[in-house]
């Protein structure tokens, strides 16, 4: 028996599988597909607020040299300005590093519920709902790879 794919909720073999606590043997399964849900616009409000926290930093520091050349002030108070600004804006970096590692996560998770169906003798049952869009898709590859050799044989 050859496993495919596992974890804590789903397990992929040769044999057949479990999803969404049930078994099902891999000749049960007459038809398998994947359909998408609605947008989450949560999540893409999500990064649009991890994108301006990202950019803030840098256009405060670039405000604080503005204000250096605009204000008519003493050479001191202009060249602190302009130190200070440029130390806000590489300030950012560390930050924004942070910032796209957590943009990164949630392009991985997606913005959409990703539902697995399969069709049975019975009629259709979902196999999978989640979010997650990396793991959705590594278990419905290793579903594809599992079904392979059973329709070949079938």
């Amino acid at each position: 028996m050859t496993t495919f794919y596992r974890d804590r909720e789903v397990w992929i073999t040769s044999a057949g599988i479990r999803m969404n606590d049930r078994d099902f043997a891999l000749p049960e399964l007459r038809q398998v597909w994947h359909s998408r849900g609605r947008r989450s616009w949560g999540a893409i409000a999500g990064r649009g607020a991890l994108g301006l926290a990202i950019l803030l930093p840098i256009m405060v520091g670039a405000l604080g040299v503005a204000v250096a050349f605009l204000v008519d002030a003493s050479r001191s108070v202009t060249l602190g300005l302009i130190g200070g600004g440029i130390l806000v804006g590489l300030a950012a970096a560390p930050l924004a590093d942070l910032l796209l590692e957590h943009v990164d996560r949630s392009y991985d998770r997606g913005s959409r519920q990703l539902e697995i169906w399969g069709r049975t003798r019975t009629g259709d049952v979902l196999l999978l709902r989640t979010g997650d869009a990396a793991r959705f898709g590594r278990i419905y590859r290793a579903l594809q790879r599992a079904l392979e050799p059973a329709s070949a044989t079938r």
